[in-house]
C-alpha cells in the first residue's frame, strides 16, 4: 500500500524517511518538496494533500511546520492515508511530548522504532499509544518545548500554515518525572471550529461548529473516571432557534449529532448526560460532535466599498468582538479580495493601534490584516485606498470581497458545551474557539 514514508522540515530538509517498497524513484522527496513549494507559480494557493507526479502519488499533511508525507503506486484510499499520517503525528508526540524539528532530531532512533510497528512493508498495523508502549523500549530525550511551535489538540482540525498552539502539556506519556516518579495528571480541551457566513447587511447566511472533546492521560492503573455535560444537551434538530441573543448565558445546547471514542460507555448518557470511561495513555478525541443551530458569533465583520474617483476606491473594514472583556482573541487574520485591476493599496490603522500589520498581496490581489488580539468589547477599524489600472465599469461591491476572518479564542466556546469530572487527578478543562467568519459584502 504505501511505498515510502517520510518527514521534512520548512527547509526541505529530509528529517525521517523510510522506503518500505523500494519501487518509487530516488529523489521523491525532493521533487515533492519543489512542487508543494512551488505550486502553480502562485504564493497564494496551497498545494492540495493529494496530487499525483509522473506517477507517484504524493500524501501529505502539514503539522507543526513539518511535511508529514506518504507515496503510493497504487490507487489507495486518500483519506485513510491522511488519517494514518496525523495519527503518526500524535502517536509522536505522545512519545516525545514535543513535535518539532529538533525533538525529531534528538529523537530518531525512537522515531524509527515507532515506524517500525506502526507500519511493516507498507501495511499500517497500529497506531495507539497504549499498545505500542509493550513494544517500544528506547526512552525520550526531552526538548525545550518553546523551540518551535508543538502540535496542540487542534491539529485534528489543521492542515497547511492555519494551526494554533495548543493548551495541553508538553511532555511525554512514556516518560516518568525526575526521581521516577509517575504523573497522576490528566488534561482536557474543549477544541471547536467555527464558520459562520453574514450577508453584506449582516444577516447571517450560515453557521455551523465541529466541536471535539480532547484529552490527554498520565493516569497510571487505568482508573474509570467519569465526565458530566450539559444537563440540557440535546442530540438531534429540533428545527427551531433556541438561542437568545439577549441571554448572555443562551439556552439548551442542542448538538445536529456526534461520536465517541471505543473506550467511552454511554451507559447513563440518556439520563443524565454522564459519559465514563478509562482513558488510554496518550492524547485522543472523547467525543466529536457537529451543531448547526442558531449560535451568538463571536465577531460582528463590517465591510464598506466605495469608488473615490475614476481609478481610484476607499475599503472601511470593521470587527466588533462579542464576547467578555475578560476573554481575548489571538492570531486573527483578516482578507478581503479585491477587483483584478487593482494595482496599490495603501493602508490608514486606527489612532494608537499595537500589534497590527497590513499587506496587499499583488499576487492574489486581496488586502490582509493581521492582529496579534483583540479584546471582548472592543472594535478595530481599517481603511484602505485602493489605485485601479483602469476606470471602474462595474460594480465595486461585487468585485470585491468576500471578507474572510480566521482567529483563535482561548478560553471561550460558542456552543455553550460545558464539562466537569468527579476525578480528582484532573487538573483543568480549557475551552479554545477557532474559526472562520465571512461577510458576504
Amino acid at each position: 500500500m504505501i511505498s515510502q514514508f517520510f518527514v521534512l522540515s520548512q527547509r526541505g530538509d529530509h528529517i525521517v524517511f523510510r522506503d518500505y517498497r523500494g519501487e518509487v524513484p530516488k529523489g521523491s522527496a525532493e521533487i515533492f518538496f519543489r512542487k508543494v513549494k512551488f505550486w502553480n507559480d502562485d504564493e497564494a494557493e496551497e498545494a492540495p494533500p493529494v496530487f499525483n507526479v509522473d506517477g507517484v502519488n504524493y500524501i501529505h499533511v502539514k503539522v507543526a511546520g513539518l511535511f508529514f508525507v506518504v507515496t503510493t503506486m497504487v490507487n489507495v484510499s486518500p483519506s485513510l492515508l491522511l488519517e494514518l499520517l496525523q495519527r503518526i503525528a500524535r502517536v509522536t508526540k505522545d512519545y516525545l511530548g514535543v513535535l518539532n524539528e529538533d525533538s525529531l532530531r534528538k529523537n530518531f532512533i525512537l522515531v524509527y522504532e515507532l515506524l517500525d510497528e506502526v507500519i511493516d512493508f507498507g501495511y499500517p498495523q497500529t497506531t495507539s499509544t497504549e499498545v505500542l508502549k509493550s513494544y517500544i523500549f528506547n526512552e525520550p530525550i526531552m526538548v525545550d518545548a518553546g523551540r518551535l511551535p508543538p502540535l496542540g489538540p487542534a491539529a485534528m482540525f489543521m492542515q497547511g500554515t492555519k494551526r494554533m498552539p495548543g493548551t495541553a502539556v508538553t511532555k511525554s506519556v512514556v516518560a516518568n518525572e525526575p526521581g521516577g516518579k509517575k504523573r497522576e495528571e490528566i488534561f482536557v480541551d474543549i477544541i471547536e471550529r467555527i464558520s459562520v457566513t453574514f450577508s453584506s447587511s449582516g444577516y447571517i447566511l450560515t453557521s455551523e461548529i465541529d466541536g471535539t472533546i480532547q484529552m490527554k492521560s498520565y493516569l497510571t492503573g487505568n482508573p474509570e473516571i467519569r465526565l458530566a455535560l450539559n444537563e440540557d444537551l440535546t442530540i438531534g434538530r429540533t428545527g427551531s432557534s433556541s438561542y437568545d441573543y439577549r441571554s448572555s448565558s443562551g439556552g439548551p445546547v442542542i448538538l445536529d449529532d456526534c461520536n465517541f471514542h471505543e473506550s467511552v460507555h454511554l451507559d447513563s448518557f440518556d439520563i443524565d448526560r454522564t459519559l465514563t470511561l478509562i482513558p488510554p495513555d496518550g492524547e485522543f478525541a472523547v467525543m466529536n460532535y457537529r451543531m448547526t443551530q442558531e449560535f451568538k458569533p463571536p465577531f460582528r465583520v463590517t465591510a464598506l466599498i466605495e469608488e473615490a474617483g475614476p481609478s481610484r476606491a476607499e475599503v472601511l473594514l470593521k470587527i466588533r468582538a462579542d464576547f467578555s472583556a475578560n476573554v481575548t482573541a489571538n492570531t486573527i487574520t483578516v482578507q478581503m479580495p479585491v477587483p483584478s485591476y487593482t494595482m496599490r493599496a495603501s493602508f490608514e490603522l486606527e489612532a494608537g493601534a499595537v500589534g497590527q500589520t497590513t499587506d496587499f498581496k499583488e499576487g492574489s490581489r486581496r488586502l490582509e490584516w493581521n492582529l496579534k488580539k483583540i479584546v471582548g468589547g472592543s472594535e478595530h477599524t481599517l481603511r484602505a485606498k485602493l489605485t485601479f489600472s483602469q476606470e471602474s465599469y462595474g460594480n465595486l461591491t461585487k468585485e470585491a470581497g468576500p471578507v474572510n476572518m480566521n482567529f483563535t479564542i482561548p478560553m471561550y466556546n460558542a456552543s455553550k458545551l460545558q464539562i466537569s469530572s468527579d476525578c480528582k487527578e484532573i487538573k483543568g478543562i480549557q475551552p479554545v474557539q477557532m474559526g472562520t467568519i465571512c461577510n458576504t459584502s
